[in-house]
């Protein structure tokens, strides 16, 4: 799980909300607000999407290619 130094606002993330926790699913989204105040957390830090949704960060997502290599 990514640091708080690598989340930034606009940043896309994987998180697993509260209520998918159990079954781990992940919900990808661009970070709005980072909620947790400490450099680290072991669930993962907290943040809002711009979608409104809430959760710990599992993993920073990586962009897609934007031209063939």
């Amino acid at each position: 799980m990514p640091p708080r130094s690598a989340i930034r606002p606009g940043a896309g993330v994987d998180i697993v909300q509260k209520h998918h926790q159990r079954s781990g699913q992940l919900t990808r989204g661009v970070v709005a607000q980072l909620l947790t105040s400490s450099s680290a957390h072991p669930h993962g830090i907290k943040v809002r999407l711009t979608t409104g949704e809430v959760g710990r960060v599992q993993a920073l997502a990586t962009p897609a290619p934007s031209a063939p290599i």
